[in-house]
């Protein structure tokens, strides 16, 4: 598949693809105060699991459990099975034990679907990846946001590197990227982080003959063990849980990134750095993979009050010790690292910037 052909498909399906749909979510940034949900990191379609769908409207008051009132906010998650959406349910819980405010957690489609409601007000927070952040802000990196730039988009906070992970099943026989060529890959739901990283590492090393398909990290997990594909690309921290749940019961093949591969690919995109699947993560693969990565972060937008995205950075940042998932890499000092859009000043005044 051209490029070309591929920019056509992801304008004429994502559901906030068309140049018009970016406009109209833009012009209605701002205007809520602090009522919805955004997300990143691929996504797998599922219905969320918490939370009626009606975050568009202004933040109501409900009880907090611990005998008090609540502000209730929306924040968009990744699809069930990676890793924005169990670290989102974290976060939940340590801002309600830590603040009067409550987290409405959803599972989205994708980093563009994010962004998307996000400039409309329908989502307070979401976790996003740094370089879709870029894009959306300045207008540039993919059709779904050249020339209409979404200005309300801000950051909050860097958490930790997103692997881009090719896996595959050891009988495909595919042991390098070039050995992708002709085959059917899952480059990730349609309009997501994943999709765009999928598409730009393909162009980049010269892969253009595939089949391409577009689902969320656990179907395509699924695709994979019943041979509808031969590999997937699948973008967020390690272990992935579709990933590890796919190689409980298969024997995988993690597809490296590396040599004249991810020099080529560093080159086509900027935001990609060096990174590694250490050996052991995943069962049945005992040696270190080279890949790359990109950085997965906290994105708000205008219309959210200072006070509101102070009191929740802080909630996160001074109570990490009560996070299990990416403990490693989230932390006050590392923050700000790749953070590729300006700070929500209530993020500023947290991080004293």
């Amino acid at each position: 598949m051209s490029s070309e052909e591929t920019r056509r498909k992801f304008l004429q399906t994502t559901g906030i693809a068309s140049v018009a749909g970016i406009s109209a979510l833009a012009g209605c940034a701002g205007n809520g105060g602090g009522d919805g949900n955004g997300n990143g990191n691929g996504g797998d379609g599922d219905t969320p699991t918490e939370g009626d769908g009606d975050d568009t409207e202004t933040p109501t008051e409900e009880d907090n459990g611990n005998g008090g009132t609540s502000d209730r906010l929306s924040w968009h998650a990744g699809g069930t099975g990676g890793t924005y959406y169990p670290l989102s349910n974290e976060i939940k819980t340590v801002v309600e034990a830590n603040t009067n405010f409550s987290l409405n957690v959803q599972s989205t489609g994708a980093s563009v679907e994010n962004v998307g409601s996000l400039a409309n007000g329908t989502a307070d927070f979401a976790l996003i990846q740094n370089d879709i952040a870029y894009f959306a802000k300045n207008g540039t990196g993919i059709d779904v946001f050249q020339d209409n730039a979404i200005e309300s988009l801000r950051g909050v906070a860097t958490l930790y590197p997103e692997t881009i992970t090719v896996v595959t099943l050891q009988e495909t026989g595919i042991e390098t990227l070039s050995d992708l060529s002709g085959t059917t890959i899952n480059t990730g739901d349609l309009g997501s982080g994943t999709q765009v990283n999928a598409n730009q590492i393909l162009e980049a090393v010269g892969i253009t003959d595939y089949t391409e398909q577009n689902a969320g990290f656990a179907q395509a997990s699924e695709q994979l063990a019943n041979g509808d594909i031969d590999a997937a690309f699948v973008v967020g921290g390690w272990p992935v849980g579709a990933i590890e749940d796919l190689a409980n019961t298969n024997d995988i093949h993690i597809v490296p990134i590396d040599g004249d591969n991810r020099e080529a690919v560093k080159e086509a995109a900027s935001w990609f750095a060096d990174d590694t699947i250490p050996g052991g993560t995943y069962s049945g693969v005992e040696e270190d993979v080279p890949t790359v990565a990109v950085q997965a972060m906290i994105a708000t937008h205008t219309g959210v009050e200072a006070g509101t995205v102070e009191t929740i950075t802080a909630a996160i940042f001074d109570n990490l010790d009560e996070l299990s998932i990416k403990t490693d890499f989230i932390s006050v000092d590392s923050a700000q690292d790749g953070m590729s859009i300006e700070l929500h000043e209530g993020a500023a005044a947290y991080f004293d910037m």
